[in-house]
């Protein structure tokens, strides 16, 4: 079966009363997505304690599922219409059906991190059994080592961690990088993140590699600085939450989601704390890294 995906740009003042408006409308679902995404313009949305609610994006791209006898032009302007709004120009692109689980699955493989480190699919057997295998299953979470950016700390972590470590993961995601720490041997590790779909991903991967470790919500995480904190989100919400990383690490940051051009809006926000500097590279990301002032 095929279905129709209807795209439109839609302002921040608009963009939820348009998406409940198309499902009213008859559209199956409706995704909203941030037009600027992976430009220096991207914005971050972010719930931290002490910081301002998150806000909508100013640009924002909607995406509406429909059957194909659907009408994309006679669900779009009655959704206008309902708004109060003109019609918006929109595109259509057709969706083919199949098996998004088995699709999904087949884009990841075991992952080699270091010589004796790998990540490995849940669904998939581990190439070197004498190695450290970590078993990751990301469920709605960011977090399977196949991105730049998880590599750079994951191969850090290897290098770095020692057993008398305590180590905080913040904005976890689905716990990769926590699980690979207490796999490595650190006496303590707390993952933190906003997303509760992330937190049971973290939580069942914490629990199939055996590992000791908890997860919280910004509001709920205990008042226990660690050693190490480590971080892999984005530029923006790093800047953002410098204050809050570093009253939570007593030693050394690492930190990755930075694109190479973003290196010197970073050490400026932690420079109050930390002297960051670039610990490595791939792919135009990097990972900076700092002792505690």
């Amino acid at each position: 079966m095929t279905w129709l995906a209807i795209r439109l740009d839609a302002e921040s003042g608009t963009a939820d009363a348009l998406s409940d408006a198309m499902l009213e409308a008859g559209a199956l679902s409706v995704s909203c997505d941030d037009a600027d995404a992976g430009t220096r313009e991207e914005s971050a949305q972010y719930g931290e304690p002490g910081l301002s609610p998150p806000r909508a994006w100013q640009r924002n791209v909607l995406t509406a599922l429909i059957a194909s006898d659907g009408d994309p032009a006679e669900l779009v302007a009655a959704a206008a219409e309902a708004c109060g709004l003109e019609t918006p120009a929109f595109r259509v692109t057709t969706v083919e059906d199949e098996d998004w689980v088995r699709s999904t699955q087949s884009q990841f493989e075991p992952i080699p991190i270091t010589d004796t480190l790998w990540i490995v699919p849940s669904w998939c057997v581990p190439p070197d059994p004498a190695a450290i295998n970590i078993s990751i299953d990301p469920g709605l979470a960011f977090g399977t080592g196949s991105h730049p950016t998880t590599r750079l700390m994951l191969r850090w972590l290897a290098g770095a961690l020692s057993t008398a470590d305590s180590v905080l993961d913040y904005g976890c995601g689905s716990g990769i990088l926590a699980v690979v720490a207490a796999r490595l041997g650190a006496r303590r590790v707390i993952g933190v993140d906003i997303d509760p779909q992330a937190l049971a991903a973290a939580e069942e991967n914490a629990a199939k590699n055996k590992v000791d470790v908890h997860f919280f919500t910004p509001d709920s995480m205990p008042d226990l600085p660690a050693d190490i904190v480590v971080a892999n989100i984005l530029a923006n919400p790093l800047v953002v939450l410098a204050p809050l990383i570093s009253a939570n690490c007593t030693r050394r940051v690492a930190l990755s989601g930075i694109l190479e051009s973003q290196s010197e809006e970073v050490a400026r926000a932690y420079a109050p704390h930390f002297a960051l500097e670039v610990a490595s590279r791939e792919d135009g990301w990097i990972l900076m890294t700092g002792e505690r002032r």
